[in-house]
């Protein structure tokens, strides 16, 4: 049990920084600001790429065969 919540904070934390992200690109498109728009970007990116495979399907029916078997 304790490996799910290790991936329900890891996606926690990427929903944050997804949120960081979209506020980074937002501000920097509206003020004109290109490394604040592209540092946002990747903050973006990660965030998504973070909370997808820490909540993804496969992985979780894995580490549950793992937990089962021991």
């Amino acid at each position: 049990m304790r490996r799910n919540e290790l991936r329900t904070v890891c996606a926690a934390i990427g929903v944050f920084i997804w949120l960081g992200g979209l506020y980074a690109t937002i501000h920097g498109l509206l003020y004109d600001t290109t490394p604040e728009f592209r540092y946002g970007m990747m903050a973006l990116a990660l965030g998504i790429v973070m909370f997808v495979s820490a909540l993804n399907p496969l992985a979780q029916r894995k580490s549950k065969t793992r937990d089962e078997g021991g």
